[in-house]
């Protein structure tokens, strides 16, 4: 090709489509092109499950003639032209109606929904092309991607590393650059830490400002879709697509508006409060990524940010209540994956021996391990000693951040990981596992909205520094990270 398609931001490139220099069929091509140069199947990186050119490239087809009509239209929002001709990638656990939604699970195997989340609805609205589903950890239980019944992701930047999880594949899509931008889900951090272990920028916003309806649900208290970008611009221009209130999803609640949040680009962090967390700065933290982390904030002080010490003390209880609360959720929700219905079916002695052999089939280890646990914790007998109290410290958590932004904090910057990717096959102790989410999960225990963005390497590996906000103000966090990311510069990459 004559030129980087995919390497123009979604912004530039969309005006270009829109102004008619540019035909929605390049970016779907070079899409595919580039997923076939990095093996975005299971014989390369195995970042993506499932595509159908030929559709996509009807799709895209459809998009030119909505071009042709309106050639010269300044996009705006609500305009259908927000993301004219814009491939995406979305994951596997977000309902399509022209592509399986298997959760990265042989129970689903082959399974295609009838019906479609309202975040994809939203983007194919502003003109998107969905050109992929993601590989995940099944069922979005696991921080590596290595948990997935179609095999694990590689890192786009080591391949002998993973991708960080569960949204390993989309965040594996946009740092090998087969979509700029990409959609992933949150429980406890599967959208941010792909994000720094890739070295892209990855949103998790506000609990209900992004509908859930046609995610299929995990830990329903906790479930959020967030977005995947190659910049920061890039995953802001697709958050104020996907945001706001849906009748679908009564977790959306009709206000606050949401803001243009890629105004914030044009606007000073001069004044701005940052708070450094000091729960998130153990003496065990990697000196390296500490270096990283300070720098950014030193950066954030020279562009005029006050930066203020502050106590969230109830962190290191977040992982505890986060595997008592997510499992037991997980327990209920996945009750209804029993062969009777949909997906895998495998023959047993009665109801309940098909029960037991297609579950057993069906559901992977660490999906067991996780429904095992919840019941557990559910049963008569232990709800009080711990689901009850995991949610009585839960909201500790969540008032720890309270607290902190009631002090007039704006943002609250601290490391996204606490290594750098590590190598596949590395952690096979579930526990050392899931300290990989330590943190990441307070903020979907508190059900603020969070980001990660770039702020160095350590050994060539990314390094992500995170941004967390009041609820609904990720607007401030935006800023932040617009600032952040453009002070940085290269230096975010080296």
């Amino acid at each position: 090709m004559t030129r980087d398609v995919l390497g123009m931001g979604v912004t530039h490139f969309r005006d270009a489509v829109a102004a008619n220099e540019l035909r929605v069929t390049e970016a779907v091509d070079a899409s595919f092109v580039r997923a076939g140069e990095v093996g975005a199947g299971r014989d390369g990186l195995n970042a993506i499950l499932w595509s159908d050119e030929e559709a996509s490239h009807r799709e895209a087809a459809a998009l030119s003639k909505r071009v042709e009509r309106s050639v010269g239209a300044r996009p705006t929002h609500g305009s259908g032209t927000e993301l004219l001709g814009v491939p995406v990638a979305v994951k596997d656990n977000i309902a399509t109606l022209t592509l399986p939604t298997t959760c990265g699970s042989r129970i689903l195997g082959g399974y295609v929904s009838p019906f479609e989340a309202t975040v994809v609805s939203r983007l194919r609205a502003a003109g998107a092309v969905v050109v992929a589903k993601t590989n995940m950890d099944e069922f979005a239980m696991g921080s590596s991607t290595e948990n997935s019944a179609y095999g694990p992701t590689r890192n786009p930047l080591d391949r002998t590393r993973v991708p960080g999880g569960s949204s390993g594949g989309s965040a594996a899509a946009v740092a090998a650059g087969v979509v700029r931008v990409a959609l992933g889900s949150e429980t406890g951090g599967s959208v941010r830490q792909p994000a720094a272990f890739c070295g892209i920028v990855g949103v998790k916003p506000t609990y209900g400002r992004v509908s859930r309806y046609g995610l299929v649900a995990f830990a329903s208290s906790l479930d959020q879709v967030g977005v995947f970008g190659a910049t920061v611009d890039d995953a802001a221009a697709v958050m104020e697509v996907i945001a706001g209130r849906d009748v679908l999803d009564s977790t959306t609640p009709p206000e606050p508006a949401v803001p243009p949040y890629r105004a914030a680009a044009h606007e000073s962090v001069q004044g701005l409060v940052v708070g450094r967390p000091k729960e998130y700065f153990p003496s065990s933290l990697d000196p390296r990524i500490r270096e990283r982390c300070d720098r950014a904030l030193h950066v954030l002080e020279g562009l005029g940010a006050t930066v203020k010490e502050v106590s969230l003390k109830h962190t290191d209880l977040a992982i505890p209540v986060y595997y008592i609360v997510a499992p037991a959720e997980a327990s209920s929700n996945l009750a209804r994956f029993d062969g009777a219905r949909y997906g895998l079916r495998v023959h047993g002695d009665g109801l309940r021996g098909m029960y037991e052999a297609t579950r057993s089939a069906g559901f992977g280890p660490e999906v067991t391990r996780r429904i095992l646990l919840g019941t557990y914790v559910l049963s008569a007998g232990y709800y009080d000693a711990y689901y009850k109290k995991a949610q009585e410290v839960r909201a500790l958590i969540a008032g720890d951040f309270a607290s902190v932004f009631a002090g007039r904090v704006d943002v609250l910057f601290t490391p996204t990981t606490p290594t750098p990717a590590f190598p596949l096959g590395a952690k096979s102790d579930p526990y050392e596992m899931y300290l990989s989410d330590i943190f990441t999960a307070t903020a979907n225990l508190a059900g603020v909205p969070a980001m990660s963005v770039p702020i160095g390497r350590v050994d060539g590996l990314p390094v992500g520094g995170q941004l967390i906000a009041n609820h609904f103000r990720e607007d401030t966090m935006f800023r932040a990270a617009y600032a952040l990311e453009r002070a940085l510069g290269q230096e975010a990459h080296r």
